[in-house]
């Protein structure tokens, strides 16, 4: 692909080797060359006339915040400064923040795909590692508070008879392009826009590997059965923390038992028809393919390009 999926673009040194050091993390949370990037309700701050980017502050814009307890994440370093990630929910009225030059807070799934893939990757990781900690407040060992570690990589259980320590967790999902011959497998869900068709999609089991969950995706789907699964490329997708693993497989049948739960209509397509979706995608013209930003829609386009 010569354009990096987006979410893809991360390019944070995370330095995982000082996540512990506090005396390290607390002279760089105040260091003038720190940049933090303010996330309200998993809304990121955003500078519009200049981008649109992500509006990176200084340690003095958020320092009440940082002093009142919020989620601090370490994000990484970048261009010699320190990254994090902090979490300013406690704003009232977020379209007007404490100080006047700030930008908006927009959703993340509506402003990345405008982005820059490294800003885009920033926020995926952002986003996942605080919708995580507003999950996590206690301990599901033994109910108890927990206690954020590690510059936000864990949280540990604040009794000292449980002590049990709780790690950010990433859900695997695998997303196939389904082929026989010269045809393709797609389907739509309950909830799509009418008459958009993506490739199947579904998370993945315990003990089961990548191409075990893509046999048994399908074949729940739509009855169809697969044979050869190869993987084409991945994704992170942080809603609320997936990494979207994209697959080519190959099917052993042709005749479609949709799973009337799961999806909304499946269909077999020809070359012809998927190009005519690719040209729609993003646009409300039918029928359509899921929109660039998406790895289903590389892996449909991968497909009519032969680049798989």
């Amino acid at each position: 692909m010569t354009k990096p999926l987006v979410f893809t673009g991360n390019r944070f040194d995370r330095a995982a080797q000082f996540r512990n050091d506090e005396n390290w993390m607390a002279e760089k949370q105040q260091d003038p060359s720190s940049r933090y990037v303010p996330m309200h309700k998993l809304k990121a701050l955003i500078n519009l006339p200049d981008g649109p980017s992500i509006d990176w502050r200084g340690y003095a814009d958020v320092k009440e915040y940082i002093d009142a307890g919020a989620t601090l994440i370490f994000l990484g370093i970048a261009d010699f400064s320190c990254h994090f990630a902090i979490d300013v929910s406690a704003i009232e009225n977020p379209k007007q923040p404490p100080n006047s030059d700030w930008g908006k807070f927009i959703d993340v799934r509506s402003i990345s795909a405008q982005l820059r893939p490294g800003e885009a990757g920033a926020l995926a990781q952002a986003r996942s590692m605080i919708a995580w900690h507003d999950n996590h407040g206690f301990c599901a060992v033994c109910g108890q508070p927990t206690a954020l570690k590690d510059a936000g990589y864990s949280r540990r259980c604040t009794s000292e008879a449980c002590g049990a320590p709780h790690f950010p967790r990433t859900d695997p999902v695998a997303i196939m392009m389904v082929t026989k011959g010269d045809k393709c497998l797609l389907g739509t869900g309950h909830n799509f826009p009418k008459a958009q068709y993506s490739c199947l999609a579904g998370f993945i089991e315990p003990g089961e590997t990548i191409e075990q969950g893509v046999r048994r995706e399908v074949f729940e789907e739509t009855g169809v059965k697969t044979a050869e699964v190869r993987y084409h490329s991945s994704q992170p997708w942080p809603y609320p923390s997936s990494l979207m693993i994209g697959c080519f497989a190959e099917a052993t049948s042709d005749e479609i038992t949709i799973d009337p739960v799961e999806l909304a209509d499946a269909r077999w397509f020809t070359r012809d028809e998927i190009k005519t979706m690719l040209a729609n995608a993003g646009t409300m013209e039918i029928p359509r393919i899921a929109p660039p930003m998406a790895i289903a829609h590389q892996l449909v386009k991968a497909w009519i390009e032969d680049d798989f």
